[in-house]
């Protein structure tokens, strides 16, 4: 027997033999181990919550020093979002904690967002005065906006998967900031690094939650998040993973319908909803056709699949499912004149 195993055994030994000492009498050894397991569990999740307020502190700080430090010359004015108190008369606890959390969720938000929104002004402000930013100059502090960029796309999805959007404005701004910092080359170098990955999955967070949804009113939050992707997938970094994406989705939702034996409870709902997808689809598919001389998605090889499975979908599903067939058709149609103009750029001159 090793070392390791020898002391946990022990530890093991004695923790037993001390709660068999230790128990009062009108309990047993396993009710009162069970007992000080529920106060040990509920000690934990109050320093772990009491963490968690610390680092938001902590972040905090650290982006009033960054901003201080990047523009000395600069000084923030006063917020432009001010934070939401809770009401108190109401009687129904249950209704005032959800109040506090979607206070919470709101107000880490739009602490993240104000920081990144602050900094891409105080940024171009320096820059018209012919001050370039120099984000070598900065190092390791170059994190603090990447952590504030990964809290915020972690509270855009937390924010977005509620069974009500509670603060539709804050969302819509901050999906704003997100792009407006994706656009820039300088900032998104720093964030793509580190980040990149974190967009993918809050992309693949978001469709999901659009496409599994099931409360009644769904259809708001649902029209609201396909803002967002249409924005977050207008950005030219995100736009072909974005299109590659939906293209999946739908293609796998089309093959599922194809061969379910019989149409169970969650195709009805994913069908209510996988028209929100095609939507968002169909608009990033116009914008890219819009676009003079625009380059080749990049997603050549889930078009083609896509074109090849669209004929035998829509003879399959034209009966049962005609408006979902409609809408295969029109992405058919735009993925072909996408093809034809890609194929007349590229075809030499005579």
């Amino acid at each position: 027997i090793d070392d390791m195993t020898w002391y946990l055994k022990t530890s093991q030994l004695a923790l037993a033999l001390a709660i068999i000492r230790s128990k009062p009498p009108d309990k047993s050894s396993k009710e009162y181990a069970e007992h000080l397991a529920k106060i040990i569990s509920r000690q934990d999740s109050k320093w772990k919550l009491r963490a968690e307020v610390l680092e938001a502190e902590v972040l905090h700080l650290r982006q009033q020093l960054l901003l201080s430090t990047f523009f000395p010359g600069l000084r923030l004015g006063p917020d432009k979002w001010p934070r939401i108190s809770c009401h108190k008369g109401s009687d129904q606890m249950a209704t005032l904690v959800l109040q506090r959390s979607f206070v919470a969720l709101r107000d880490s938000v739009v602490s993240h967002m104000q920081f990144l929104q602050h900094f891409l002004e105080l940024k171009k402000l320096s820059e018209a005065g012919g001050l370039r930013t120099d984000f070598k100059k900065l190092g390791n502090d170059c994190s603090t906006i990447t952590d504030s960029f990964s809290q915020l796309l972690d509270g855009l999805v937390t924010s977005y998967s509620l069974s009500e959007l509670p603060f539709s404005d804050v969302m819509h701004q901050a999906v704003c900031v997100i792009t407006k910092l994706l656009s820039d080359a300088d900032v998104s170098s720093q964030i793509l690094g580190k980040c990149f990955k974190k967009l993918e999955d809050s992309m693949k967070r978001l469709v999901a939650v659009v496409l599994n949804s099931s409360n009644l009113n769904r259809f708001q939050m649902q029209d609201s998040i396909s803002h967002a992707l249409v924005l977050l997938g207008g950005c030219s970094i995100l736009r072909n993973f974005a299109i590659s994406l939906l293209f999946r989705e739908v293609s796998q939702f089309a093959d599922e319908l194809q061969h379910a034996n019989e149409i169970q409870a969650k195709y009805h709902i994913q069908y209510e909803n996988i028209f929100f997808l095609c939507r968002v689809l169909e608009q990033l598919l116009k914008t890219g056709l819009e676009e003079e001389n625009a380059a080749s998605s990049g997603c050549d090889e889930e078009q083609k699949q896509f074109l090849q499975k669209i004929d035998q979908a829509i003879f399959h599903l034209s009966d049962e499912f005609p408006l979902f067939c409609i809408y295969l058709w029109r992405l058919g149609t735009l993925l072909n004149k996408s093809q034809i103009e890609t194929c007349e750029r590229n075809w030499p001159p005579l």
